[in-house]
């Protein structure tokens, strides 16, 4: 059985909701992305450095990052050696298969760390306009569909509007908003949360913070606070410190993660707008330079369009046009 097969056994035993909802959130990246591949395989008659050359050129400009390509092309050069593979058409499955053991986990626990029992605090961070107030609302509608009590603090005080925003979320979810005046003390604002949602018997509060990039050093200074009060108020927290990035942004998505990484001690990120780039590959790039879990994508504009990643779930998305190509040549 091909690797190919494999993956489409595995992706038909999940939920055909969230496989239709990354098979259309990942339109753009497929079409581009893994059309050039199609054709590069396709027309091509044997596998040489032209060749080599080309799939790099086209991995990079999906964004898959520099240095992830040149280890995978790497990697496919030792393989088609050791295998004596000749014909291009060989390296869809190959290909495919490394990018899956490129973005599993390598060990980490992939699933958002929910507190089983008590308070589960959740940290958000990311600059300004990356969708970090929208994630946060989708993030509230996903947990009290679940059951859970939900609770937000709108520790983002500084950008005009951001409170206001995350308020019209929290009407929209039914889910209660803890807020100060604008220009206040988020740590302050996050203790009040803390204490309401203790108070409140909550099973999850929702962090915003602010995403001034800055000043790094205050930016720092503003998120070591409210974690030192997260974890001095509720043991074993913040749970997650979770990084939103903009997918639409590309490599600079990857930089705002080197920086956020340094600063704010992020265990995961919350890739958005996926479904609006033909670049999907940062995700690849983000999961093996960072060496961060992604967490959750956003696949659309709808509520519930905020989906746990999947490795397999985006791979045999994005490959789904060459699986039906394989089937052919299969046959």
């Amino acid at each position: 059985m091909s690797f190919f097969q494999k993956l489409r056994d595995r992706v038909s035993q999940k939920t055909e909701t969230v496989t239709s909802k990354f098979r259309q959130g990942l339109t753009k990246t497929s079409q581009s992305f893994v059309g050039k591949v199609e054709a590069l395989v396709t027309g091509r008659r044997k596998i040489d450095e032209e060749f080599y050359e080309e799939l790099e050129e086209i991995l990079i400009e999906a964004d898959v990052g520099v240095m992830t390509v040149m280890e995978l092309v790497d990697e496919l050069r030792s393989d088609v050696k050791e295998r004596k593979i000749e014909n291009p058409t060989e390296l869809r499955p190959l290909l495919s298969e490394k990018l899956v053991a490129l973005l599993e986990d390598k060990g980490e626990k992939a699933d958002l760390n929910v507190n089983a029992e008590g308070l589960t605090v959740l940290m958000f961070v990311g600059v300004n306009g990356v969708g970090k107030t929208t994630t946060i609302g989708k993030m509230a509608h996903k947990f009290k569909s679940e059951g859970k009590r939900v609770l937000l603090a709108a520790g983002d005080t500084f950008r005009a509007g951001a409170i206001e925003q995350l308020e019209v979320w929290g009407e929209r979810v039914g889910v209660d908003v803890v807020r100060h005046q604008a220009g206040s003390d988020p740590a302050a604002v996050v203790f009040d949360a803390i204490q309401a949602a203790k108070s409140r018997e909550v099973d999850v509060l929702l962090c915003d913070t602010a995403g001034r990039l800055q000043n790094k050093v205050n930016l720092m200074k503003e998120l070591n606070k409210i974690y030192r009060v997260v974890q001095r108020e509720v043991p074993g927290a913040p749970h997650e410190v979770l990084l939103v990035l903009d997918a639409t942004t590309g490599q600079n998505a990857l930089n705002q993660a080197k920086t956020f990484k340094e600063a704010a001690g992020v265990t995961g990120i919350v890739l958005t707008k996926l479904d609006g780039t033909a670049k999907g590959g940062i995700v690849i790039a983000i999961r093996h330079e960072l060496d961060l879990p992604v967490k959750m994508v956003g696949l659309g504009e709808k509520v519930d369009d905020l989906q746990p990643f999947d490795a397999e779930e985006f791979v045999y998305a994005l490959f789904d046009p060459l699986l039906a190509a394989q089937d052919d040549t299969d046959k």
